[in-house]
């Protein structure tokens, strides 16, 4: 019953981050991510700065005030508080196909960092059964792996599955910690050390603006052409013949007066194609829109707006700050269940008799 309390007040918390943000004079973020390996996609939160600035404008206070004893909760058992949480970074890499031609997947990390001792989460960690746990030295640093049985069984069958199969997790820093597959977990100590960090224009594009509390940006076609021999394969290089932006994507939520703002743009290439796919979209978003069934998410929804500017397909939206309250109170109410009506009996008719 605890555990269900619990997630009730989370719930509201968990909305926040998707939509919710507050411009403070942080720690600049771009510095702290400046030591990253390079990504292909990046997803960056900011859990400081929504759970102690943006979440009370839209939270009950009551429903705050428990969300808090949880993460107090937290502090004592895991030594963390997500309110102390700096940032979230997820970070996935796409890579060439292998020398026989076998697609590889992806790269996947999670980088979290804040204040709280990534020793001593590393310690918590550690704490599993010794057959599911090994320790591989890499550098100066010690990569603690946790096998995952269920991925273990489906390699066996297909091949693509083993770089997953153990999950890996390394302090980065006294409180930054790193959690995914190994072959990214080394190249984030070997960026941590100063080698193949994340260049300075995807920190760019995706913290576009410094205030931003949630941010995306990628490079989806470039991802594509990677991860299908375009480029090449693991062991030769090919000169692509596909050197362009397309696709590139940013989005972000900030919070400008009373209103949660949300700002996106899509490198289209040249003017013209950014008008023809603005047309494209446009049509498909309202008809996506009008099959949304809680009204109060399609009032969200309308208040989007996209076009063409220039060589990209922008979109923004201004989302009054009671409009968001009112949301997140309806999704975290319990939903009154109707009592069940049985039908009426029909009545038995006896039979005639001669």
């Amino acid at each position: 019953m605890e555990v269900k309390l619990k997630l009730k007040f989370l719930l509201p918390t968990a909305l926040a981050v998707l939509l919710l943000a507050f411009p403070i004079s942080a720690q600049n973020p771009q510095a702290a991510l400046a030591t990253l390996p390079e990504a292909d996609m990046l997803i960056y939160v900011s859990p400081q700065k929504i759970l102690n600035e943006a979440a009370p404008r839209v939270i009950e206070p009551a429903e705050l005030t428990k969300a808090r004893a949880a993460f107090a909760d937290m502090k004592k058992s895991i030594g963390v508080d997500p309110s102390s949480i700096e940032y979230l970074v997820i970070a996935v890499r796409f890579n060439k196909p292998a020398a026989d031609l076998s697609f590889v997947v992806p790269d996947l990390m999670a980088v979290v960092g804040g204040d709280f001792s990534s020793e001593s989460l590393m310690t918590l960690g550690n704490l599993s059964p010794p057959d599911k746990v090994r320790v591989e030295k890499y550098g100066s640093k010690s990569i603690t792996l946790i096998k995952i049985d269920p991925l273990a069984a489906q390699a066996e069958k297909n091949p693509i599955f083993k770089p997953l199969v153990e999950i890996g997790a390394v302090p980065l820093s006294a409180n930054s910690l790193a959690i995914g597959n190994l072959r990214y977990l080394k190249s984030a100590v070997d960026a941590a050390e100063g080698n193949g960090r994340i260049s300075a224009a995807s920190l760019e594009s995706l913290l576009r603006d410094p205030n931003a509390l949630i941010a995306a940006s990628g490079a989806p076609l470039a991802s594509f052409a990677k991860s299908f021999g375009l480029m090449g394969l693991e062991n030769t290089t090919r000169e692509s013949r596909c050197d362009t932006s397309f696709g590139n994507f940013y989005a972000a939520v900030t919070m400008t007066g009373k209103n949660f703002t949300l700002r996106g743009a899509m490198n289209a290439d040249n003017p013209d194609t950014a008008k023809i796919i603005n047309s494209l979209l446009s049509g498909l978003i309202q008809q996506g829109i009008s099959s949304v069934p809680d009204p109060k998410a399609q009032t969200i929804l309308q208040t989007l707006k996209m076009f063409a500017k220039d060589s990209e397909v922008v979109w923004e939206g201004d989302i009054p700050e009671k409009v968001v309250a009112d949301f997140i109170r309806t999704q975290s109410t319990p939903k009154k269940e109707e009592p069940a009506t049985s039908s009426p009996r029909r009545p038995v008719r006896k039979k005639r008799t001669r």
